[in-house]
């Protein structure tokens, strides 16, 4: 009995190994590589990153993408921690600062040229690319581009006959006339106030408010100027004062304007729109004479990057690939994270109707005008802005006068590690 079970056994044991030609039958079973992926985010954002990532799954089944992400906050502490101790995931979202922080020599994320043959680079210009390059090393990829805007509620300018701004004497002239209503022309958070000062003085000077080398290219008399001119903006009435900015006087028409990012546009105005309200991507203001766009800056939105640590290269190619340039990843991403860069996804949107709206408008500003430039990071340092709304203070609630005021912002930039030319 025995005999005949094991003999049946062996049988069955055959039928595995042979085909009906009585040749072995090799049966391969490849092992499944796992790649780490990470991002920040709005629950939005979370729900159709990871359906886009099941995507990918599905077409390379030996590929397993294990997910991290949070909102802002969170993950830029977490980034902190993983980037010193060597533990980053194999393809992250950064943010341009990091590139600075981590990578000033080119070496802090995984050179994504020597992965050419697998990620489309043809889709990014030159330009595009050079956004994400630290001494030569292209470390990431643009996912796309951001600019201050100078957004106008077209409605309610029309309602007191007045034009879209071009000129900063523009602005002052609508305060005049909107200010006994108590509506402001213009209105920005702290940052976008700061760079907007930044701006203004640049083109007074004629010069740039950091040189090539990350240097305060201004002296104490420029630092009066955009002292001086914040403080004009608040008493003739053209902007509240930045720690007053409320983004629910965009809703209510107190502001009939907003300085803000690209990526702004669809959360700020959501409402005005959906009210029917005309609001627009102005021109960049500027003094009579000059050209929109001097003094303005741009920016990656965020970026792609590959980590230097990463032990499947290969793979985590492929996944950057899917996730800048296919059309699966792009109808679900849509404009979430801006008008995309890659000319592949942002055809795939054209071709599906889908760059309208605000925000492409907003885009369109930016990309179009020749003048603006490349934001060095540095000109978003917290400790920098406050230093300046701080000095700002201090003539706007007569404790110092405005020379006073410069030497002091002097002063605190040069003892929170900036340096000047």
């Amino acid at each position: 009995m025995k005999r005949k079970l094991l003999a049946l056994l062996t049988a069955a044991s055959m039928l595995f190994l042979t085909s009906c030609s009585d040749k072995s039958v090799v049966v391969e079973q490849k092992a499944q590589t796992q790649i780490t992926l990470s991002w920040w985010g709005n629950d939005t954002r979370n729900e159709y990153t990871l359906e886009a990532v099941k995507k990918f799954e599905e077409l390379h089944p030996d590929i397993k993408v294990k997910c991290s992400y949070s909102e802002w906050s969170g993950y830029e502490a977490r980034n902190q921690v993983r980037m010193i101790s060597g533990t980053e995931t194999d393809v992250m979202q950064i943010n341009v600062g990091w590139l600075s922080q981590y990578s000033a020599d080119g070496k802090g994320y995984y050179d994504i040229e020597l992965l050419s043959d697998t990620v489309d680079l043809s889709n990014f210009s030159d330009e595009m690319l050079a956004y994400g390059r630290r001494s030569g090393v292209l470390n990431a990829i643009p996912i796309a581009m951001n600019a201050e805007t100078v957004y106008i509620n077209r409605t309610v300018y029309d309602k007191y006959g007045l034009s879209v701004p071009k000129t900063w004497d523009d602005f002052f002239s609508a305060a005049k006339v909107m200010k006994k209503d108590g509506v402001y022309p213009l209105a920005g958070a702290e940052k976008s106030i700061w760079l907007y000062c930044i701006t203004y003085a640049e083109q007074v000077t004629g010069k740039k408010f950091l040189t090539d080398d990350s240097k305060i290219g201004f002296d104490t008399a420029d630092l009066k100027i955009m002292i001086e001119f914040y403080n004009k903006l608040v008493k003739e009435g053209v902007i509240p004062k930045v720690e007053d900015f409320q983004r629910f006087n965009i809703d209510n028409g107190k502001y009939a304007g907003v300085i803000a990012w690209v990526s702004d546009a669809i959360n700020y105005f959501k409402e005005p729109l959906a009210k029917g309200q005309d609001i627009i991507a102005a021109d960049y203001t500027t003094l009579s004479g000059k050209q929109s766009g001097e003094g303005w800056y741009a920016k990656p939105a965020t970026l792609y990057a590959i980590s230097k640590n990463t032990q499947h290269p290969k793979e985590a190619a492929m996944l950057l690939d899917f996730m800048l340039n296919s059309s699966q990843w792009t109808e679900l991403q849509g404009l979430d994270k801006g008008i995309p860069v890659s000319s592949a996804a942002r055809s795939y949107l054209d071709k599906n109707n889908k760059l309208s709206g605000l925000q492409y408008e907003a885009s369109l500003v930016m990309e179009n005008n020749d003048k603006i430039s490349r934001m060095d990071p540095i000109v978003e340092d917290a400790k920098m802005f406050n230093s300046f709304t701080n000095a700002c203070n201090l003539l706007l609630f007569g404790k110092k006068n405005a020379d006073e005021a410069a030497k002091e912002l002097c002063k605190n930039l040069e003892s929170a590690g900036y340096k000047f030319t």
